[in-house]
C-alpha cells in the first residue's frame, strides 16, 4: 500500500476556554475551539477576510497541559492530524464531526504579554511543567526556570539566541 500523510498545522486564537474531562479509564482529554483566518483581494481590489473554526482535541499529558496554560483569546500553534468520527444522535440520525487531534502545542503570545492568572506557571504541578530548560538535578533550578519563564522582560545572554548555521 502506498504511504499517505495526515498532518495539520494551525496558527490561530482560542475561541473558548479549554474543557478538560477524563474517560472512564482515567485518560485525560481536553477540547477547545480555535479560529484561523485568511485574507485575499477580490478582482475589484477589495480586501476580504474569511474565518475558519476548528475543534481541537488533546489527549493524556498534553490535554492536562492545554487545560492549565490555554485560555480564550490566546494565540497558539498546534500540530496534529485530522480525524472524522460519527455517532448516533438521540433522534437516531448519524452525525459526523471532523476534529484535529493534536500532538504538539506552542503558545505564541508576544513577549511581555501577561499569562492569564489561572494559567500562570506557578499554578502548574511540577510534573506538568515542560522539560525545556529545566534542570532535573536540583529543585531550585526548576524554581528559577519557572520564575524566568514568567518574567516579562527576559533577555537571552549574548549568542544563545543566534542561529547555529
Amino acid at each position: 500500500m502506498a504511504r499517505s500523510l495526515n498532518k495539520v498545522m494551525l496558527l490561530g486564537n482560542l475561541t473558548r476556554d479549554p474543557e478538560l474531562r477524563y474517560t472512564p479509564q482515567g485518560t485525560a482529554v481536553c477540547t477547545f475551539g480555535m479560529a484561523t483566518n485568511r485574507q485575499w483581494k477580490t478582482e475589484s481590489g477589495d480586501t476580504r477576510d474569511e474565518a475558519e473554526f476548528h475543534r481541537i482535541v488533546a489527549w493524556t499529558k498534553l490535554a492536562e497541559i492545554c487545560a492549565q496554560l490555554l485560555k480564550k483569546g490566546r494565540r497558539v500553534y498546534v500540530e496534529g492530524r485530522l480525524r472524522t468520527r460519527s455517532w448516533q444522535g438521540t433522534d437516531g440520525v448519524t452525525r459526523y464531526t471532523t476534529e484535529i487531534v493534536i500532538t504538539d502545542m506552542m503558545l505564541l503570545d508576544p513577549k511581555g504579554t501577561e499569562v492569564p492568572e489561572a494559567a500562570s506557571l506557578e499554578d502548574i504541578p511540577e510534573d506538568l511543567v515542560p522539560p525545556e530548560g529545566v534542570s532535573e538535578s536540583k529543585k531550585e533550578d526548576k524554581e528559577s526556570d519557572k520564575k524566568s519563564a514568567t518574567s516579562k522582560k527576559t533577555k537571552a545572554p549574548n549568542g544563545e539566541d543566534d542561529i547555529p548555521f
